[in-house]
């Protein structure tokens, strides 16, 4: 299995960037989103799908052709995207899309197995309510999966672990846990592309832990829990689970 580092190589070339992949057109007679907005829409979903890959130095004149608009809300827009660690910007050059390091995936898992290991405890007993989201989540990501969606699939992996977290009606730490929103998300699309057979796991594992939250066993979930998230360390070593 490859390392953090070999999902993430850096491409060092520019990308020449076209019209795919931005966000869908505004409907007519509804009023548009700032420029700003639409370029930081359309660059940050292309850096969480891997349109645009860990290395891959966008420019301002590019983005501003396929966006549509002109340089002023381009740089806006970076700005905001350096803020939030997806990029870094070169005065000249354009902006180089950070890639995954293998800190940055521990730190993450260091935080989610803090955050739902807890979370999983509070939600026993889980609510009829809970469970009803839990196995909805659970059977549209088995569609997604089937249909080889996984950007769709790992932005719902992501809904099921947050219903979770929300349950035990903190807002401090569903804050805190949606802050992980966009690292997860990035990791997540990367890993299944890689790997495709991860996902079956996964389902697996959602399904272990849907019934450990309905049969009341705290303990188990628990543990369900740390097993689930900590495969995220194993791609950072370069070892699978």
């Amino acid at each position: 299995m490859p390392s953090a580092a070999q999902l993430t190589t850096p491409t060092t070339a520019t990308t020449t960037i076209g019209t795919t992949g931005t966000a869908p057109e505004t409907p007519p007679g509804a009023k548009q989103p700032p420029a700003a907005d639409r370029v930081y829409d359309h660059v940050k979903k292309g850096v969480l799908e891997r349109r645009y890959e860990g290395g891959t130095l966008l420019t301002e004149g590019e983005l501003a052709e396929a966006v549509g608009v002109s340089r002023t809300p381009v740089r806006e827009a970076l700005l905001r995207l350096e803020v939030e660690g997806l990029i870094r910007l070169y005065p000249k050059k354009g902006a180089l899309v950070l890639p995954v390091s293998a800190q940055e995936i521990a730190d993450v898992v260091e935080t989610r197995q803090l955050v739902e290991a807890h979370a999983a405890r509070k939600a026993v007993p889980a609510s009829p309510r809970l469970i009803a989201r839990l196995e909805e989540l659970l059977e549209q990501q088995k569609r997604q999966a089937a249909a080889g969606e996984f950007a769709e699939a790992a932005i719902t992996d992501r809904c099921f672990h947050a219903e979770i977290v929300r349950s035990g009606g903190n807002e401090i730490l569903s804050r805190l846990y949606d802050q992980l929103r966009d690292r997860q998300l990035r990791m997540g699309v990367a890993v299944m592309h890689a790997h495709p057979d991860r996902i079956a796991k996964t389902l697996t594992e959602h399904a272990e832990l849907l019934t450990a939250l309905r049969s009341g066993d705290a303990d188990g979930a628990v543990a369900l829990v740390h097993r689930h998230v900590s495969w995220f360390s194993n791609l950072a070593r370069g070892e699978e689970r």
